[in-house]
């Protein structure tokens, strides 16, 4: 039987996330079926605590991603659920977005979801994600549900209760319902629309078939649509290299007029223009501000931490927004968005340069579908006027150089404190040296150069401190990187040889 503190090493930020099946060295199974069982009694007691509701009145769906190990952590969640006398609905297939969709259908109305995913990372990974009809859960309160897990033990069920719903069908009829409001009514609003999607074996296939096929467009030349949990032609995960080469690749060889890539579980997309022109990172910031700047005039874009400085001018200069730079973390941009609304400051939009985008229109939610709707209808709105959709950032500067160096904390139990005392420092050293230090800073301590800038932070959760740097000079990364070792002088406990 799992420890609690076994269990609780399962925590990952707001996730719950393990090695689910062998097959790589030195990677032992930890998230077994056990453990999944426990977890999900886990949720049960925590959800009945915040709706006030029996066990037996809860209503939970569960879906999944095209994992192998999908199907044996699934039969332990039903197990535990069922055992606990809640309506349990097996959603199958789904993507992340959907499940928290499903407390809000007026068809569905589940009090609580269960995603089992481990996005972008690898076949042998995988992972529980938690919603109630607020959203994610937090952080802390995957702590919670960890904590009672440990106290409940594996239980056994009643899986002919579990009942199936088709609710990507839903899902996809409320996408679609989105796109044909603002084109129009007809059939085929996208007709004369040439538009690719790269899925990389992950669940986004259905946005080529459901959505743009479904809605009249051309999806000609789309690739890896079916799902497949060894993902076995690139790392469904849009900050991926090889991943973008594909969808670049597949956009220029049949000439489509958009590409569209999502991360294994459909919470994350990035695009590709006709061009060729990658739409991700600052780019795709930049193009989702630009769309939502005529019906927020003036609001405030919340990203994470290490956006360019170039993105602040255009958001600034160009759209007339405000640009409020946070933590890491695709939680935290959206909880500092939901923060700033209801402190009366507009803001529509939270989304980090990983891709993990949400809109206040659409719940707070980092919906990648969602994403590429608004992405999509932009797009076929600017052909229709005989525009191209990359005028919208024309004139987003980029950084000439940039680099991200991760240093690792060794020999530290206390990681997380000693990486403290070196940020203290690392301020300290600057300020005494004249390096202007950006403030406010809401994450680590930002260095401002006469060509560029440094972000060195904790990592979030891994004993290891990156450090971003860009420039606008060639060469000027690296005289960047020798000024901030040399900041770094004397702790041994931090790898800085990697800045070089």
């Amino acid at each position: 039987m799992m420890t609690e503190k076994a269990l609780l090493k399962l925590a990952n930020g707001s996730d719950v996330r393990g090695i689910a099946v062998d097959g790589v060295a030195d990677e032992p199974v930890n998230l077994t079926a056990e453990a999944a069982n426990r977890i999900a009694s886990g949720f049960v007691e925590f959800l009945a605590q915040r709706t006030g509701l029996s066990k037996r009145d809860l209503r939970i769906a569960v879906g999944h991603d095209a994992r192998i190990s999908a199907g044996v952590l699934k039969k332990a969640v039903f197990e535990a659920l069922t055992a606990a006398g809640c309506v349990t609905v097996d959603c199958g297939l789904a993507s992340t977005p959907a499940m928290f969709m499903s407390t809000v259908f007026k068809a569905t109305q589940m009090d609580g979801a269960i995603m089992i995913t481990a996005s972008h990372l690898p076949f042998n990974r995988n992972g529980l994600k938690f919603f109630t009809t607020e959203g994610g859960v937090e952080p802390a309160e995957i702590h919670e549900i960890l904590e009672s897990a440990g106290h409940h033990p594996e239980v056994q069920g009643n899986l002919a209760k579990v009942q199936k719903y088709d609710l990507m069908d839903r899902y996809c009829h409320f996408l679609r319902k989105k796109i044909r409001q603002a084109l129009g009514e007809e059939d085929a609003p996208l007709k004369g629309m040439h538009i690719v999607v790269d899925a990389g074996n992950g669940d986004g296939g259905f946005f080529a078939t459901q959505i743009l096929g479904r809605l009249g467009a051309d999806t000609t030349g789309s690739r890896y649509l079916e799902p497949d949990g060894h993902f076995p032609n690139h790392i469904p995960n849009p900050e991926n290299k090889q991943a973008m080469a594909s969808i670049r690749e597949a956009v220029l060889a049949s000439r489509a007029d958009l590409g569209l890539i999502f991360d294994t579980d459909v919470d994350r997309m990035s695009a590709v223009l006709g061009n060729g022109k990658e739409i991700s990172r600052n780019s795709l910031i930049a193009m989702m501000a630009a769309i939502l700047a005529p019906d927020y005039p003036g609001s405030t874009i919340v990203t994470d931490s290490v956006t360019s400085d170039e993105l602040t001018e255009f958001l600034t200069k160009e759209l007339g927004l405000k640009h409020h730079r946070f933590k890491r973390g695709y939680k935290n941009v959206i909880d500092e968005c939901i923060r700033l609304n209801e402190a009366g400051t507009v803001s529509p939009l939270a989304i980090e340069t990983s891709g993990h985008g949400a809109l206040k229109e659409n719940y707070y939610l980092d919906d990648g579908a969602y994403l590429a709707v608004k992405l999509l209808i932009a797009a076929t709105q600017a052909k229709r006027a005989g525009k191209k959709l990359g005028a919208l950032i024309k004139k987003l500067g980029q950084p000439l150089e940039s680099k991200e160096y991760r240093m690792s904390i060794q020999g530290e139990e206390d990681f997380r404190g000693y990486g403290e005392g070196v940020l203290k420092t690392f301020e300290q050293r600057a300020r005494a040296q004249g390096i202007e230090v950006a403030e406010p800073s809401y994450e680590g301590v930002r260095l401002v150069f006469p060509h560029g800038w440094a972000l060195l932070r904790l990592s979030l959760h891994d004993p290891q401190m990156p450090m971003n740097i860009e420039s606008r000079k060639e060469g000027g990364v690296a005289e960047i990187a020798a000024a901030a070792k040399k900041l770094l002088d004397g702790f041994t406990s931090l790898g800085t040889d990697v800045l070089r």
